[in-house]
């Protein structure tokens, strides 16, 4: 973890969104030509973002891409099916003026192949500038690296100096456009090495730099303080939350957490029960496992998150297939309506756990210990230097229930 952590990280509770989704963009399809300016619909959402307790806005890509957003042809350049530079400088405005911080998604371990990069490296080479930039493996009939198989994911070469200085000055120039942070894609790809002398320069210039690392598992807490990072996305309490509530198996969240613990203390995980990337949670689980779920990561350390459609209890399954993705990352309505039936209960429940974290902010660095655990119920005490202190019983009767009490009595109960 950097030892510059931002003064502002223990504090933030972020609503994530995927932009291309959220704000109708085409995906596989044909734009026209010119400048959409979609990005701009985000603005309608900030006050939904602020009555809902958070105060962080966590994009996903918002970069020139291919399709997806994640085959960026372009870092330096607004995906037009968004908008363009314009339209970013007035969001980010429009966050800062409401106290919303603004988390950018780097992808910084692959590009796309239709990358200028890729273009160059198979018409004049490896030793091109642009070959230089990629990563080689000779199994493949083209000479370049893929990421995971995805033949339109080239990767970087992240031995390559001139990658470095790519990625820094990337960072920078849309950290000096007002970004107060970067999610870092699949930053387990990436040798740490790279990630720690990278954040090292560009924290020169930002030290209030957030930084958000995506590893999917691992010793988290060696991880961070190798990168350099302030966070690390949490999936292993991520799976043993819904495993635990969709199974009614408390030992397997009792371990996790016992294991949180001891992961936390040299980052803030990144505390989340959906992303652009998961099934919905509600369909993981039942709607009331869902409220459940999202109060879980209320209760301790880290710096939680809500994906966007969660809070009503959006539903959606992902699937390994093109267009997979899809039922996940929908489109938002143009303008917030107030919801109704069983989404504005869920809204209501969301909001009320977020406020327990809001009255709680302590518990972002919290030491966590699991207090009892039965076949029927887990118990755990979250609580800080200064002696403050909550218990969260979670039960596992019929549907899930919580109950979070601290020295005044309960303060949470679904």
């Amino acid at each position: 973890m950097s030892a510059l952590r931002p003064d502002w990280e223990q504090t933030a509770i972020w609503w994530s969104v995927y932009p291309l989704g959220a704000c109708g963009a085409p995906i596989r399809e044909q734009d026209t030509l010119g400048a959409h300016h979609r990005l701009r619909r985000l603005e309608s959402w900030l006050d939904h973002v602020i009555e809902l307790g958070c105060n962080g806005l966590a994009l996903g890509p918002i970069w020139s891409s291919t399709s997806h957003g994640y085959d960026i042809v372009d870092h330096q350049r607004i995906d037009p099916r968004l908008g363009d530079d314009t339209d970013f400088d007035h969001l980010i405005e429009a966050c800062h003026t409401r106290g919303i911080k603004v988390l950018l998604d780097g992808v910084f371990n692959h590009v796309s192949a239709d990358h200028w990069a890729v273009r160059q490296a198979l018409a004049e080479g490896m030793s091109s500038p642009g070959g230089r930039l990629l990563r080689a493996d000779r199994t493949n009939l083209d000479g370049l690296a893929r990421f995971e198989g995805h033949p339109g994911l080239v990767e970087l070469d992240h031995s390559h100096a001139e990658v470095e200085t790519y990625v820094v000055e990337t960072m920078s120039q849309w950290l000096d456009h007002g970004a107060d942070g970067w999610r870092l894609d699949a930053a387990y790809r990436v040798p740490m090495s790279f990630w720690s002398t990278v954040l090292a320069r560009v924290r020169a210039r930002h030290p209030q730099m957030m930084t958000m690392a995506e590893i999917i598992h691992g010793d988290y807490a060696n991880l961070a303080a190798a990168g350099g990072f302030d966070s690390i996305t949490q999936y292993e309490l991520w799976k043993a939350i819904w495993s635990s509530v969709n199974d009614r198996n408390p030992h397997e969240l009792a371990w996790t957490l016992a294991r949180h613990d001891a992961n936390h203390g040299r980052q803030l995980p990144w505390l989340f029960v959906g992303n652009h990337d998961v099934t919905r949670i509600a369909s993981q689980v039942s709607l009331a496992g869902a409220r459940v779920a999202c109060a879980i990561i209320m209760t301790v350390a880290g710096t939680p998150s809500v994906y966007y459609g969660d809070e009503w209890g959006w539903t959606g399954i992902k699937e390994d297939r093109v267009g997979g993705d899809d039922a996940i990352r929908p489109a938002l309505p143009a303008t917030p309506e107030p919801p109704t039936g069983e989404a504005a209960a869920t809204l209501r429940w969301t909001q009320l756990a977020i406020r327990l974290r809001r009255t709680h902010c302590w518990l972002a660095t919290a030491k966590t210990t699991v207090v009892d655990c039965t076949h029927e119920r887990v118990v755990w005490r979250s609580e800080d230097e200064q002696t403050r202190w909550i218990q969260t019983e979670l039960q596992f009767r019929d549907d899930p229930s919580l109950t979070v009490t601290d020295a005044d009595g309960v303060v949470f109960e679904i």
